[in-house]
């Protein structure tokens, strides 16, 4: 037994095992302590414990220090809370043993105690142990020094593991290149590379280089707290100070760049890791098969996977889990049907997550009867289909127009044991409110919060939009209030809705006291909660609030979109009459009604109003410096037939000149204006509202 055990032949020891219990031989305390021993190097936790109770529970003996601390050393290794309590108990009887007068415990016994308990988060556990065997405040050598250092810094308490370095320093210790890689590591998940950078010089000073660990924690925290640069200007300095970088090290840089969308530099270090020896692994590939995948270069994903086994590394679910994400996102999704299939061949069947995204896919491209037959072929595949797979079914039920199926997959979920949580519930609700089934959906929250989930933005929000839908805005404002009562902040989504409601039903005032509301409570207003309200007050001829909002917007740096611009333009030329017979004074009062100001001197000059009007949001687009969305404007201004003149000139004029790109003029506009068109230009600018009038006069 002893022979096979040093050669850690395990399947020969099973066989000498079951032998030796059919002729009913016994093992030797001898021959117990080495399977203890063998079996906790090996990793074989389970079969080291049941030695380990036949010696001390069968023989009322118990191993030897040294067995004991292989089997202590195993326990924290395999890592987990059951492990750790074993350990402590295996530990505690130890040193009860030791009472007896023989030697059960050593200094190394109390190390992997410690260093374990450490490495598990529970320092002051560790330190208490060693208070009780060598006295309080006492800590032996170096090595614990940096067990307590690495277990805090692991702990996210930097700052008492800084205590303790400098503590070793003046006892007389000097840090090792683990003590600084334990300080280090634990500075790099703060972020504060000031205090790294002094660590680094004191560590070179007392003739420690850093070691490629200590790079590779450098060069993650500079991605991880978004300084890119510094983390490539880090390999290069690694290498100039002739610490070769590891596949790990490149591992890092490759995930790093492909998540800031960097994915053909990172497709370049790649290569570098192949020029210097290393052999990429599937850590390499995947970053890359997903970046290139979010870009749509789905040839070069495709490529990198037959790449990677050719190298000898089989790609795992992780990697093709990467490349059905890259596909289904670009909406190739027979493409990534294919690749399934390529996966079932290779006998590495989908798991849950790229079965759910696959029906995902499916479901948004209509095509819900196959959605369904890969839950049947899940099922089959003996794969359990979790909450997350149900909700994109009912989901995919939904979209198609099928309450009744979404309802009996939600039901049968349920039955089925799997708690659909908020994201289901919310997906049964919205359901419940497209079809109008408001009753429905309000009974689900409830049966949510008997469930003890509790409803989200989310929730609230969808069925507010389903109240405002069906024109009930007593129901809307009756949940609305309900998810204040229960704490639940409303959103933009909320706010918007709510506001939408209220404009739908000729009520602006209301909805401009919910748009106050919504700012005094720091929720910003988006693009769709302006428009909306820019709508309201254009169905209402509340021309001037439109206006005033539309200003607000682009104070705001909110750019418009094409139902913005259609609301203000249909208001504007509807209501050309208006405007016109408003007396000059009203608008003379304030700056903020340049919008109709511009709009009204256009048509007086008997200008088109649909052209004045695309012309007057242009004049304002440039003045709050948002060329890009007037550019925009204009483009989609020449398309519907309206020629560019010289208002429009001088507007995108003054637009380049505070960005200061005034020498590139005459590329946007290379055409040539009269005499007449420039003076209309020109009285429009200088009114006293803006201040582009100088730039028309010096071109003229």
């Amino acid at each position: 037994m002893k022979i096979l055990a040093k050669s850690k032949r395990f399947s020969e020891i099973e066989i000498l095992l079951e032998n030796m219990k059919n002729d009913k031989f016994l093992l030797t305390h001898e021959a117990l302590n080495v399977l203890i021993r063998v079996y906790s190097d090996s990793g074989m936790v389970d079969n080291a414990l049941e030695c380990y109770d036949v010696l001390v529970n069968e023989y009322s003996a118990f191993p030897t220090v040294f067995a004991c601390n292989g089997l202590l050393d195993a326990l924290f290794r395999r890592q987990g809370v059951k492990s750790v309590d074993i350990a402590r108990q295996v530990y505690d009887k130890m040193l009860k043993r030791n009472e007896c007068g023989e030697i059960f415990v050593d200094d190394y016994s109390t190390g992997i105690m410690v260093k374990g308990l450490c490495r598990e988060g529970m320092v002051e556990e560790g330190r208490r142990l060693i208070e009780d065997r060598w006295g309080k405040d006492c800590i032996p050598n170096i090595v614990f020094y940096n067990t307590f250092i690495d277990g805090y810094c692991r702990k996210g308490e930097v700052k008492r593991g800084y205590e303790l370095f400098e503590e070793l320093k003046l006892k007389g210790f000097v840090p090792s290149l683990f003590t600084y890689g334990a300080m280090i590591k634990g500075l790099c998940s703060k972020g504060d590379f000031e205090q790294i950078d002094e660590m680094m010089s004191e560590m070179n000073a007392n003739g420690l280089s850093g070691g490629v660990e200590i790079y590779n924690n450098l060069i993650d925290a500079r991605f991880n707290h978004g300084f890119v640069v510094e983390a490539i200007e880090c390999l290069n300095k690694m290498i100039e100070r002739k610490c070769e970088p590891d596949i790990t090290t490149y591992n890092i840089m490759i995930s790093g760049l492909c998540k800031v969308g960097k994915v053909h530099e990172a497709n370049g270090l790649l290569g570098q890791a192949v020029e210097r020896g290393l052999k990429p692994d599937k850590y390499s590939y995947t970053p890359l098969v997903l970046g290139y995948c979010r870009k749509g270069e789905i040839f070069k994903a495709s490529n990198l996977i037959i790449e990677m086994t050719e190298r000898g590394d089989k790609p795992d679910l992780v990697t093709y889990g990467a490349l059905v994400n890259g596909l289904v996102d670009v909406g190739e999704i027979d493409a990534a049907l294919t690749i399934r299939e390529e996966m079932i061949h290779r006998g590495l069947p989908p798991d849950v997550g790229i079965y759910n995204v696959l029906m995902s896919g499916l479901s948004k491209k209509g095509m819900f009867r196959n959605a369904k037959q890969l839950l049947e072929e899940m099922l089959n595949q003996k794969v359990v289909p979790d909450s997350f797979v149900y909700t994109t079914l009912i989901d995919g039920s939904v979209r198609n127009g099928n309450l009744d199926e979404a309802k009996k997959l939600f039901e049968f979920m349920v039955e089925k044991g799997i708690k659909p949580g908020v994201i289901g519930y919310n997906a049964m609700i919205k359901g419940f409110c497209k079809f109008g089934l408001m009753k429905d959906a309000c009974v689900c929250i409830d049966r949510m919060v008997k469930q003890f989930v509790c409803p989200d933005k989310i929730t609230y929000s969808t069925v507010i939009d389903g109240y405002v839908k069906q024109n009930d805005m007593h129901g809307a404002v009756k949940v609305f209030n309900q998810m204040v009562k229960r704490k639940c902040k409303p959103n933009v989504v909320t706010y918007t809705s709510l506001i939408k409601g209220f404009c739908q039903n000729g009520d602006s005032d209301k909805a401009q006291e919910l748009f106050k509301e919504m700012k005094s409570c720091h929720v910003v207003p988006n693009v769709v909660t302006y428009s909306t309200l820019i709508g309201g007050f254009c169905k209402e001829v509340k021309l001037s609030k439109s206006a005033l909002c539309f200003e607000e917007m682009l104070l705001n740096k909110c750019a418009p979109n094409d139902v913005t611009y259609n609301y203000l333009i249909n208001g504007l030329k509807n209501n050309k009459s208006d405007l016109i017979f408003v007396e000059e004074n009203e608008f003379q009062k304030s700056n903020e009604f340049l919008l109709l100001d511009a709009f009204r001197m256009m048509v007086l000059d008997r200008w088109d109003p649909c052209l004045a009007a695309y012309n007057a949001i242009i004049v304002c687009l440039c003045r709050h410096r948002m060329l890009k969305s007037a550019f925009e404007l204009r483009d989609k201004m020449t398309k519907k037939g309206f020629l560019l003149d010289s208002v429009n000139f001088a507007a995108i004029l003054h637009g380049i000149c505070l960005e200061g790109r005034s020498s590139e003029w005459k590329s946007f506009y290379p055409s040539s204006f009269d005499e007449k068109n420039l003076q209309v230009a020109l009285r429009l600018s200088v009114m006293g509202r803006d201040s582009f009038g100088w730039l028309v006069s010096c071109d003229g």
